[in-house]
């Protein structure tokens, strides 16, 4: 009886000294909440950029992430205030909340800290947790810097055809060496489908969710420079180890989110501004992109800020060193490279031996150098370019001398150095018997004839562009051209590498017809081929490419026609500031209305500066010539 009656009473003295740790913690958050409303800390922008709000047209807010579990109160997703407040009250809490099902002191560790230091938080009346899964990260991590890394376009992914971003977290006493060893934080989306249809819609509409990863940065060089050819580029950033720390205590939260992902604007680059701007929130970085976000372009706007970036390093791709090194060979060198290439055992034959030995050298690291590389792209003949790669390495091993450093020097120039990705001009003309005035615009991204420095050499991507016509003749205005998409690929072939070039170009332009002049109409046409590339005068690259075309417009029987045929063309540098495309086009087309047309163009452009170009075309088809001369500003 007396144990029932002491056991009663424990419970009575345990529920009553809860009850009062309750009040005392409802107190304390009251008087909290009171704090922060009079401080106005949820209008403040280092809140919203924690909880990613963006200002509405009407005034409100929203936040662009879009996973429920990274907000506290129920309508977090477009309420700072009542986002704040139940962030406070579960403070107070071990409840698990969030993907990473932590508490919320550690599942949101950058906003406790950042709170903590607005409220001056008592650790007595609201005790820390200790947050040892953080602790161990972060340790792991070792950060003493951050670099903003860019890997350049790659043309044969449509994700990837604008180049990508991530960070780098560089660790303490870390070394050239030792450099691939840190992690990165890189955003990406999480690709639900195979279909190439079904992925670039999803991709444009947001139907893919966007997460934040943490992985090794010698895995990210293995994938862009080893095995898909990119060049990257490293901007180590000047910050201090408080804005390292916040940034990384945001990174840790990142992971109870994601976004929705959409190419063109919440894309890889986009939302790593805001990594950058946690750590220093008077960069105001993802406001200047706002229909569209362009890698290269965050890449210039960070090079931008007065003493942001410290150093910049260039990690050449795989094939690009490759290329640079059998620059220095002599013919009869490359000649003895593509023979060791088919068969190592060339390396031993007397002629080869005789050859100064640094030369061999070389010619030796050039080969093992391209049967890794075929090794890790060509999985069919993988095992095949292993075995050879091992023989040569051991005919190099037994030359027992070091390697010659060469400095590689990139084909494309760092992307902050190219001109602005969208684009404007005005212009004037003649097209069959009449004078036109012509203003286009393109909101991006390159095209063959602009500038080439800081793009990919032989990559056009155009989107969204438009051109208007006023002719004097008939003093009538009108939509000349309008272009969805065109997108062009020259990979020139030489003895080691092979790569198809291609095209697509979708859109909506005026031809003339007998009996309808300048009528609408809506075409679609994709070729693939050759090129190749010579030095005759200064760089040329010739292409041929077998295409297939198809027209829609009232100009035509039945009202479309459908064929193929081919082009041929070369692409002339002749100077640093002048470059010239000149091609010929013959297609037939069997379906619809059964014609056939010759077309031929000639196109040259000439750099004023950086961002302002001259433009000289002329084109043909039949019953219609066009020539035009313009002047381009890029923005």
């Amino acid at each position: 009886m007396h144990a029932l009656a002491g056991f009663l009473l424990g419970l009575l003295l345990l529920s009553t000294t809860a009850g009062t740790a309750d009040a005392k913690d409802d107190a304390y958050l009251a008087e909290l909440i009171s704090r922060s409303s009079e401080a106005r800390l949820s209008e403040q922008r280092y809140w919203h950029l924690l909880l990613h709000y963006r200002e509405d047209f009407g005034g409100g807010y929203t936040s662009e992430a879009d996973d429920p579990g990274f907000f506290l109160a129920p309508t977090g997703k477009t309420d700072p205030r009542a986002e704040l407040e139940a962030t406070l009250a579960r403070f107070f809490s071990d409840e698990l909340v969030g993907r990473s099902r932590q508490p919320a002191q550690c599942a949101f560790i950058a906003r406790y800290h950042w709170l903590k230091s607005r409220l001056a938080i008592d650790d007595q009346r609201l005790p820390p947790l200790p947050c040892d899964r953080f602790k161990a990260w972060y340790a792991e991590l070792n950060p003493q810097s951050v670099s903003y890394i860019f890997a350049a376009a790659f043309m044969n992914n449509p994700s990837s055809m604008f180049g990508h971003t991530f960070l780098r977290i560089d660790q303490k006493g870390q070394t050239e060496q030792t450099r691939l060893l840190a992690y990165t934080i890189n955003y990406a989306a999480d690709v639900t489908t195979d279909s190439g249809v079904a992925f670039a819609f999803l991709g444009i509409t947001g139907g893919f969710k966007g997460y934040f990863s943490t992985m090794p940065y010698y895995l990210k060089v293995q994938e862009y420079r080893d095995f898909e050819n990119r060049d990257i580029w490293e901007y180590r950033l000047n910050l201090t180890e408080a804005q390292v720390e916040r940034m990384l205590q945001h990174a840790w939260e990142l992971g109870n989110a994601y976004f929705d992902y959409y190419f063109f604007k919440e894309n890889c680059s986009y939302h790593l501004l805001s990594l950058l701007e946690i750590a220093d929130p008077e960069l105001h970085l993802a406001d200047q992109f706002v229909f569209w976000t362009v890698p290269a372009d965050t890449v210039k706007l960070v090079t931008r800020q007065t003493g942001l970036v410290e150093t910049v390093t260039y990690r050449p791709s795989r094939s690009t060193q490759i290329r640079r090194k059998r620059e220095t060979l002599t013919d009869e060198e490359q000649q003895w490279l593509h023979r060791i290439i088919a068969d190592p055992a060339a390396a031993h034959a007397t002629e080869f031996t005789g050859l100064p030995l640094q030369r061999r050298t070389l010619i030796l690291d050039v080969a093992s150098d391209y049967l890794l590389y075929r090794s890790a792209t060509d999985g069919a003949h993988a095992a095949s370019y292993k075995e050879k790669t091992r023989n040569v390495l051991t005919a190099r091993s037994g030359l027992k001398v070091p390697s010659e450093e060469l400095a590689v020097r990139p084909f494309a120039q760092r992307p902050e150095l190219g001109h602005l990705t969208s684009r404007a001009g005005v212009g004037a003309g003649w097209r069959q018997d009449e004078w036109f005035e012509e203003l286009n615009i393109r909101t991006g991204y390159h095209d063959l004839l602009d500038p080439e420095t800081g793009y990919t050499p032989g990559a056009q991507i155009e989107l969204l562009a438009l051109s208007l016509r006023h002719y004097e003749k008939r003093d009538r205005t009108r939509l000349e051209r309008a272009t969805l998409v065109n997108i062009l690929s020259l990979s020139p072939s030489d003895a080691l590498f092979q790569a198809p070039s291609w095209k697509l170009n979708a859109g909506y332009e005026t031809v003339n017809r007998p009996g309808c002049r300048y009528c609408g109409n809506a075409n679609l046409n994709v070729g693939i081929g050759p090129s190749f590339e010579t030095h005759w005068l200064r760089r040329e690259v010739f292409f041929a490419f077998a295409e297939a075309d198809a027209n829609y417009s009232h100009a035509f029987e039945r009202n479309h026609r459908i064929g193929g045929g081919g082009t041929v063309g070369m692409l002339a540098d002749l100077t640093e500031r002048w470059r010239v495309l000149v091609s010929g086009t013959y297609l037939g087309f069997p379906l619809g209305e059964n014609s056939d047309e010759l077309r031929a163009s000639v196109q040259q452009r000439y750099t004023l500066r950086k961002d302002l170009a001259l433009r000289l075309e002329f084109n043909h088809r039949p019953h219609d010539n066009d020539a035009v001369l313009s002047i381009q500003v890029y923005f």
